[in-house]
């Protein structure tokens, strides 16, 4: 069997809002934490003539961070704040009593030096090493849509096609090539049919998979449940800033009794309509998936691993291990990094032989293994992970049964005649929408919908006035912006949720003055919301062609002009 694995990577736009700690920090924490990190390690694989195809998601609005000049300026201060922070530690440690602390930080010392030269011989330019390697065929970068918008709760279809169209062009503007995959922002999925979530709207809507197919993505994954292949992993909400994780100890860990699974998760399944281009779902595999996943069962709980929760202010420096997952924080033990290394080693070979086990009993049955993650979860909640990838894939080498491959490589090698109709849902709690409209946010919906409604309304003329169109592209920005799924859910875990309102509250209000004006229509009116959009760009400036993706979404989904 073929093995997917897929890493997600997303963060909402951070970018001049602030920097600590939920501004440029969260974005520049995630590159010395995650991508170079993963970079690094592809590059070692590289050298050493190791295959890894990784299928890679990076959302827009990250990419559009990563690949704004800001950032790279953000990331030089922000590094060296971090590396200072490490070298005041080591004589702080030994002058209270601590040697063993103290050796610990000199080991953060020498590894942050190593990310700031990474940094330094990319020129800052992460996307254009990541393009580099898909360039030589060592991976896969997919898309996903514009901002992260949670899709099957958005009012008009033109605010699906908006996020999936400048997903789509962003993507070949960004990366040179335009995916082939697209990642339903929390593998979030609607079929065809009534539509009833507001109450003053029945109407018929399309499939998710019809928007896809009109643009040009041709697959997307989706959580088992969706394709009645197991039962929701759900989403572990305690943690911070909220990254996906399924937790065994809170979802339970296996079926109810008496559920069987009535569709395989180890096909690809085409879930078009009949005689639209074929789209096909590759389903998340519940049991390789839970073992990454859980803190509790799984590979990232282990006491000899990072501990995440603990941190020694200022400087963020992260110096104990899990040590047991029921200690209080108090109780962590210092962290042994080469212990560490062991038990990655372990858990690679452990890994590599459940899916040796999963080809073997499914032979006949199935033809792919799917392992679909945040990509935040290496590296950055486990710190370790980036470095199990590779042993994983260095361990792949010589398992029989399993051989790594990007999801359009198993596509266009195993032409699927599976066909199937997939559930509505996500991979959130309860496998539903309850993460993201409950009574803790219906207000954000509520908000929402109405303006989308102007949006569209007004947006005709701002397309055809030359005057209006920098208005309708700021206005277009903001809605997107304040259409982000990552609002909600911080919402709804619980953490920082001020945060996330006061981001919300910020985008939705930009977005209804600029739209007023576009309504009002006149010269005067829009003279001065082209000021106001000219200061706004200067905060809020992605998304370059949005205007054109706008025209699109109006004209029933046509494919969007690339640039």
């Amino acid at each position: 069997m073929q093995f997917v694995l897929t890493l997600h990577s997303h963060l909402p736009w951070v970018l001049h809002h602030g920097r600590w700690p939920h501004g440029s920090d969260w974005l520049c924490e995630a590159a010395l934490d995650t991508y170079l990190p993963l970079l690094e390690e592809l590059r070692a694989l590289q050298q050493d003539e190791v295959a890894a195809p990784i299928t890679i998601g990076m959302t827009p609005v990250l990419a559009n961070q990563l690949a704004h000049p800001s950032f790279a300026e953000e990331m030089e201060q922000f590094l060296a704040q971090r590396i200072a922070a490490c070298a005041r530690a080591p004589r702080e440690f030994r002058a209270s009593g601590d040697p063993e602390l103290a050796g610990i930080a000199a080991y953060w010392q020498e590894r942050v030096h190593r990310m700031q030269r990474l940094f330094g011989d990319l020129d800052g330019d992460l996307i254009a090493a990541f393009r580099e390697l898909e360039d030589q065929g060592r991976l896969e970068i997919i898309g996903s849509a514009a901002t992260h918008g949670y899709l099957p709760l958005l009012r008009r279809e033109e605010s699906v096609r908006l996020q999936l169209l400048v997903g789509y062009a962003e993507h070949d503007r960004l990366f040179g090539r335009p995916p082939r995959g697209c990642w339903l922002p929390e593998c979030a999925y609607r079929p065809r049919g009534t539509w009833s979530v507001a109450d003053d709207t029945g109407e018929t809507r399309a499939g998710i998979e019809e928007h896809l197919s009109a643009i040009g993505f041709r697959y997307f994954f989706t959580d088992a449940h969706l394709a009645a292949a197991g039962v929701p992993l759900g989403t572990y909400a305690d943690i911070p800033l909220g990254a996906e994780r399924f937790d065994a100890a809170r979802h339970g860990g296996a079926p109810p009794r008496g559920a069987t699974p009535r569709q395989s998760p180890y096909w690809a399944y085409d879930v078009a309509r009949q005689g639209d281009p074929a789209v096909h779902a590759l389903v998340r595999d519940p049991r390789s998936s839970m073992q990454v996943w859980s803190r509790y069962h799984g590979y990232p709980g282990d006491g000899w691993y990072l501990e995440f929760h603990k941190i020694r202010w200022p400087g963020g420096l992260k110096l104990w291990r899990v040590t047991g997952p029921a200690l209080d924080l108090g109780d962590k033990r210092p962290y042994v990094p080469g212990a560490a290394e062991g038990r990655v080693r372990e858990h690679a070979r452990h890994f590599a032989s459940l899916l040796g086990g999963i080809s073997s009993e499914h032979a006949g049955a199935g033809d792919v293994i799917v392992a679909p993650f945040d990509a935040e979860l290496f590296g950055h909640w486990w710190f370790e992970g980036i470095q199990f990838i590779g042993e994983l894939y260095r361990r792949l080498t010589g398992t029989p049964g399993v051989c790594p491959a990007t999801a359009s490589d198993h596509l266009m090698r195993n032409r699927t005649t599976h066909r199937l109709r997939l559930s509505e849902g996500s991979w959130g709690t309860d496998g539903d929408h309850s993460m993201w409209l409950n009574d803790g946010t219906r207000w954000t919906w509520e908000r929402l919908w109405p303006l989308e409604d102007r949006f569209w309304s007004a947006a005709p003329r701002g397309v055809r006035d030359e005057a209006a169109r920098t208005v309708l592209a700021q206005a277009a920005r903001e809605l997107l912006l304040a259409q982000s799924s990552d609002w909600q859910f911080i919402i709804s875990t619980g953490a920082v949720a001020d945060y996330a309102e006061q981001r919300f509250e910020f985008h939705c209000q930009q977005a209804e003055r600029l739209v007023a004006a576009l309504e009002d229509g006149t010269p005067e009116s829009l003279a001065g919301a082209r000021r106001d959009a000219g200061v706004l760009a200067q905060r809020d400036d992605l998304f370059p062609n949005v205007v054109s993706a706008v025209q699109s979404a109006l004209t029933a989904g046509a494919p969007v002009s690339l640039p």
